[in-house]
């Protein structure tokens, strides 16, 4: 798993490639968490264009920060999923708490 992390005003946009599985999500969640934590973010953007793969665990791993930022007041999107990880964020129900582009 690669996480490309951008920060455009008060958005942290994650751009994730490979497979988010049980496997990388403590780091995935990490990357993410250092910069919530530090305290500008607040609003997340997970770009999922290079993920090739998601289980449950990156399921996980998105609704977290997704209650991180809700608690900021902030909003979080998905963009760019694949049809086969979409298929998995619809089969989840992350998609009626989240918005998706």
């Amino acid at each position: 798993m690669q996480i490309n992390i951008e920060i455009i005003g008060n958005t942290l946009v994650a751009k994730l490639f490979g497979e988010l599985d049980h496997h990388c999500c403590d780091e995935v969640r990490a990357a993410v968490d250092r910069e919530i934590e530090r305290g500008r973010i607040k609003n997340l953007v997970f770009d999922l264009d290079g993920v090739s793969f998601m289980d449950s665990s990156g399921i996980g791993v998105i609704a977290g920060r997704y209650k991180k930022i809700k608690e900021f007041g902030g909003r979080t999107l998905i963009i760019r999923a694949r049809p086969q990880v979409d298929r998995v964020l619809e089969l989840s129900g992350i998609k009626k708490i989240l918005e998706c582009g």
